[in-house]
């Protein structure tokens, strides 16, 4: 679960790069609870959206972060350049000299920091 301040910026940055879409919501007095999935897993995300919450949430040191995987960075990541997502720039992550990961990271809407990372035998 992560907090959000504006559910139409967020749903269509999610849809737009994770091709998740919103699958049901639960709809309370003073917040919503918003469930974004695929057809390619049971993963879901939900976004919690307090109606009254105009400042951004303060996200602390606690949090780790989100991860995607991808088949392909390169296409992700052209495409959230031309989004104005403003990803950053691709790395490689080894142990030693034996490339471990190749991942990108980039910035949702409401600040939290999201891992794409390339699908290889490590990461599915």
């Amino acid at each position: 679960m992560i907090r959000i301040t504006d559910a139409d910026r967020s749903i269509k940055f999610y849809h737009a790069l994770f091709n998740l879409h919103e699958k049901r919501r639960i709809e309370f007095d003073d917040f919503a609870l918003i469930y974004l999935g695929n057809d390619e897993s049971n993963f879901e995300l939900e976004l919690t959206h307090n109606y009254n919450k105009q400042a951004p949430y303060e996200l602390g040191n606690g949090y780790g972060h989100l991860a995607f995987s991808a088949p392909d960075l390169e296409p992700l990541h052209a495409l959230a350049t031309h989004l104005n997502y403003a990803p950053k720039d691709i790395k490689e992550f080894f142990n030693q000299n034996t490339k471990v990961a190749r991942f990108f990271f980039i910035t949702d809407p409401d600040g939290y920091e999201i891992e794409v990372i390339e699908q290889s035998d490590i990461y599915r």
